[in-house]
């Protein structure tokens, strides 16, 4: 049997810390908190779970911080995490059991990183990470925001989950400012930089200068795949927000250049052909979205997209189209993920009465 290290940094979490701690302390052999410059009960609490608690001066760079608990580590592997996650507990089962049965020569275990739940319990927004890495083979982090472990080898492909649980963001702006202050000091920007502060210019609404850095990083074209995807896809966010229509139109085509159709852009193509009109075509997207296998990706994931979404807009491209019964079918199976979702309790008031004299009229025809 492996043994772990979990290792974090932490500042300020006397909120969360607690919470993240009990679910993850039966799974590990130690515990090493690196604490930023707390001025709340942040130390007490991890002092309940550890006594390798250290510090680190904050110099503006999580790489850093997270590289100097990753040193501390004396297990064979190291897990992180924030202090805002949570292992539920069937997830905890899952863990303790790859831990019992990991192969030595395994280097990274990846896990999915579930980043929001709807009102009814649905993962909303997942992606992937490697989570789980070797200690021997001493990977390190890059990046002083957004940061990125560097990991290669054996890398295993679990469905452990970790839940990401935020109560508040204590300094939403903190990471544009960073990226601001880097490049007023003319200090240059990776292509996962540049990617990341488009992200945090599109959070900030700041949509002109977002869509400059995301098509910047596009026309460079040494990103990953998976962050080119997600690149369009922002790009487009930008442009819809803009009043833009064709460049967001050009930005979901864009998408096409770097990999298979996804969700995501399908019920983006099937949005913009219902506005327009054309119910079949839109239809014929949507159809696409939900009928495309599922596949181990790592980029962000909009789980609403292979989900209930499509289902409720291939509802109304059949309404449009006269085609009552498979509105209704569509409804009924978007009701399954949100059940109480008025707009989809609306349409099946709506549709019961059709769909009853649909079937009334072609029992007719037929004992006619």
């Amino acid at each position: 049997m492996i043994t772990i290290s979990l290792c974090m940094i932490v500042k300020n979490e006397e909120q969360v810390l607690e919470r993240c701690l009990a679910s993850a302390a039966p799974l590990v052999d130690e515990i090493i908190i690196v604490d930023t410059g707390s001025t709340d009960r942040t130390r007490e609490i991890a002092l309940r779970f550890t006594d390798r608690l250290l510090h680190f001066a904050w110099i503006d760079n999580f790489s850093a911080a997270r590289n100097y608990s990753f040193d501390a580590a004396t297990q064979d592997y190291i897990l992180w995490l924030d202090a805002d996650d949570v292992i539920a507990p069937d997830n905890q089962q899952k863990l303790l059991e790859l831990k019992r049965t990991l192969s030595p020569d395994t280097d990274s275990v990846s896990m999915i990183y579930e980043l929001s739940r709807d009102e009814y319990g649905n993962v909303a927004h997942s992606l992937r990470r490697n989570r789980l890495i070797k200690r021997s083979n001493r990977y390190s982090w890059q990046g002083a925001v957004h940061e990125v472990l560097i990991v290669g080898g054996h890398i295993v492909t679990s469905d452990i989950a970790v839940a990401h649980c935020p109560l508040t963001d204590a300094d939403p702006g903190r990471n544009l400012r960073i990226y601001s202050q880097r490049e007023a000091q003319g200090l240059p920007l990776t292509p996962r930089d540049r990617l990341y502060y488009a992200h945090e210019l599109l959070e900030a609404q700041q949509y002109r200068q977002a869509a400059a850095h995301y098509e910047r990083f596009l026309d460079e074209g040494e990103g990953w795949i998976e962050d080119e995807v997600t690149a369009c896809s922002k790009l487009a966010d930008c442009y819809h927000a803009l009043g833009e229509a064709e460049q967001e139109w050009n930005a979901i085509c864009r998408a096409f250049r770097y990999d298979t159709p996804r969700p995501e852009f399908c019920c983006r193509i099937g949005f913009s052909l219902l506005h327009r009109g054309k119910y079949e075509a839109a239809a014929h997207w949507y159809r696409l979205a939900i009928e495309l296998p599922a596949q181990e990706k790592w980029a962000l994931e909009n789980h609403a997209c292979r989900t209930w979404l499509p289902h409720l807009q291939l509802c109304v491209c059949y309404d449009r189209l006269k085609l009552h019964d498979l509105a209704y079918a569509h409804n009924e199976i978007a009701r399954t993920y949100r059940p109480d979702d008025a707009a989809i309790l609306q349409n099946k008031a709506y549709l019961e009465p059709l769909v009853s004299r649909q079937d009334s009229a072609s029992d007719n025809q037929e004992a006619g």
